[in-house]
């Protein structure tokens, strides 16, 4: 099968990705093999290759994955052959711990990442357990879905960390590939909110996408929003706009951190301005599976329409890069099967 495999850490500019010729994975008795159709380029992917997120080396990348079934491990009997099957960043958790127990699973000190500590889905083959695979509603094209199994599913658990209730502006910071998801989430499920934006350049393609999404104001890290905001997201690699969004946000107001690992540091916070008056900071933390399976037919039933720019899958390296220079709007997706 062909794949696209990184193995060392290194600028995303060198285009450190490979393209090769590697053998069909096996099956495990509870495993599914995976025809893989299209899988979307995450930001997580950048913090791999750089080293900011140490993955196992050499690994195939890539964790929004839809594809077809192939095959079934001798015990795996969920899916059936032919069967429509995504997989997330989720790739397993141990079940037992604490964390698994109360919910929290993607806690887990035994966590595996999919793309990061097994192989993911830039490439024609992959094999995952069937617990940690799910089915996708018709709604979707396979281009579509894609960027649902992170960008949506991850943008989904950072809304509800902000506890949004209907009536409450919500700033995001950062309108990407996760971001222009939450804009739909937070249109049809809190119909009475402003939602305002805050993108890295002023009348950039993120900042006209996120006009044409129906964003109330739209500005740039750094800018004041035109009222205070009661719940902020930052979706951004940088480490500015938590100190802007603080600046910006309500008393008793909170922001969540939706971000894998920062590039730059976090700017001093003078406490009086940016911490005081109950203000909140929390971060998210990989997902649980029950994020993906209540967030896909709730994406069915908006229905939450991604913006794609598709590429090939020996296109990968370019696809990277360009998400690292902002230079498309919404969600990469390499088109594997033809």
């Amino acid at each position: 099968m062909k794949a696209m495999v990184l193995k060392k850490i290194a600028p995303v500019e060198t285009k450190p990705l490979i393209l090769e010729d590697l053998p069909i994975p096996k099956l495990n008795p509870n495993e599914i093999l995976i025809k893989v159709s299209t899988c979307g380029v995450c930001h997580t992917e950048l913090d791999e290759i750089e080293g900011r997120k140490k993955p196992k080396l050499p690994v195939v990348l890539g964790h929004e994955v839809i594809g077809y079934v192939e095959k079934l491990g001798s015990k795996a009997n969920k899916f059936k052959v032919g069967d429509r099957v995504g997989v997330a960043w989720i790739y397993y958790a141990c079940g037992k711990c604490r964390f698994c127990r109360n919910g929290m699973e993607n806690l887990c000190s035994k966590f595996k990442a999919t793309g990061c500590d097994e192989n993911g889905g830039y490439a024609e083959y992959m094999v995952v357990s069937e617990d940690f695979a799910y089915y996708i509603p018709d709604v979707f094209s396979d281009l579509e879905a894609a960027p649902l199994m992170c960008a949506g599913a991850i943008g989904y658990r950072a809304l509800k960390l902000t506890e949004m209730r209907d009536g409450d502006t919500i700033g995001l910071y950062g309108f990407g590939a996760s971001a222009h998801i939450v804009i739909q989430l937070v249109k049809h499920l809190y119909p009475n909110s402003k939602i305002f934006v805050f993108t890295r350049r002023r009348n950039d393609e993120p900042s006209k996408l996120a006009l044409k999404m129906g964003a109330d104001w739209v500005g740039i890290t750094g800018d004041a929003s035109p009222k205070k905001i009661d719940r902020a997201i930052d979706t951004t690699p940088v480490g500015l706009p938590v100190k802007e969004a603080l600046r910006n946000l309500e008393r008793g107001g909170r922001l969540v951190i939706n971000a894998i690992r920062k590039e730059t540091t976090i700017p001093e916070l003078n406490y009086a301005i940016h911490l005081w008056n109950e203000k909140e900071i929390k971060s998210v933390a990989n997902i649980t599976r029950k994020d993906v399976q209540e967030f896909l037919p709730l994406a069915a039933e908006i229905p939450i329409k991604p913006e794609i720019k598709k590429f090939k899958l020996e296109e990968a390296n370019e696809a990277l890069i360009m998400l690292k220079h902002g230079n498309y709007k919404g969600a990469g997706v390499l088109k594997i099967l033809s």
